[in-house]
């Protein structure tokens, strides 16, 4: 017999607690069968709006700095299209502020469904190291980084490419070289593994799966490489695999610091390699 204190509930309401509706709801909640690393408020869906907002921002950004070149530094309306894919200095400017821009679409989708600390949201977490510690870890992976770069370098030796690729451009020149330098290893790291690893990573994921998602992760990364190793298709799958490296080791140690270290690495040792080879950029190939 019932308690009559107790009202019975209304029909149609399920008696006990009523499941969460919204996705930051659910993603509050806690999930045993997903890992902490791997909870977002974001997903699939999110990840599509957020490509064709990259697309159009990309285009924009890209008509917006060749207009700036022409009306600001008198760059001749007939080469702007060579400018916009040789010259270091307008590539690294666009790829500044489109960073910029897609840094603030992810904050506009955290901070529209989370009160919580934003970079952790995207992975930045600090290394869990265990028995080692963290700056000793962190050298660890900067070294790893040093060695997938030699072992891309020696599969470069394999490559049969043709064709010169777009990319050779832009290391016609010091200026161009140091451009590249700068944003290989102050910015490109911070955005590529905040994007790539922080942000798509984790919904790629949940959905298909660890190894599918560090696998389509690793694709997508190659594929936005394209444009600049475009003729060379070893390069682009070189690219690829280390593009799955970075995301193995950010599922590994639940850690966008981690694939962080491991690309800071990677590209100090490419770079760092070529101002040896090229005795300071005095000596660039022709």
């Amino acid at each position: 017999m019932s308690d009559p204190a107790i009202p019975p509930a209304p029909l149609g309401e399920p008696e006990g607690p009523v499941a969460p509706a919204t996705l930051e709801e659910r993603a509050a909640l806690p999930a045993p069968l997903v890992r902490e690393d791997l909870r977002t408020t974001w997903d699939l869906t999110d990840l599509i709006v957020f490509a064709v907002y990259s697309l159009g921002m990309l285009w924009l950004l890209t008509n917006v700095v060749a207009s700036i070149a022409i009306a600001k530094f008198g760059v001749p309306l007939e080469r702007i299209a060579q400018v916009s894919t040789t010259d270091a200095r307008f590539i690294v400017c666009r790829q500044v502020l489109w960073f910029l821009c897609l840094l603030l679409y992810m904050y506009a989708v955290i901070r529209r469904r989370s009160a919580g600390p934003f970079w952790r949201a995207l992975g930045w977490r600090g290394l869990r190291s265990g028995a080692l510690g963290a700056p000793f870890l962190a050298l660890i992976l900067l070294l790893v980084g040093c060695a997938v770069a030699i072992a891309a370098d020696v599969a470069s030796e394999f490559y049969s490419t043709q064709k010169h690729l777009p990319i050779e451009a832009l290391f016609s020149s010091r200026r161009s070289v140091l451009y590249l330098m700068a944003y290989g290893l102050l910015v490109a790291p911070l955005a590529e593994e905040t994007v790539f690893r922080g942000f798509i990573y984790p919904v790629l994921a949940r959905k298909f799966g660890i190894f599918a998602g560090i696998t389509l992760t690793g694709i997508l990364f190659g594929l936005v490489h394209v444009p600049q190793l475009l003729g060379g298709w070893g390069q682009i799958a070189t690219l690829v695999a280390v593009g799955m490296a970075l995301t193995a080791v950010r599922a590994a140690l639940g850690s966008v610091a981690a694939s962080y270290m491991l690309h800071l690495g990677y590209n100090g040792f490419l770079f760092g390699g070529y101002w040896v080879a090229t005795s300071a950029l005095r000596h660039l190939p022709n």
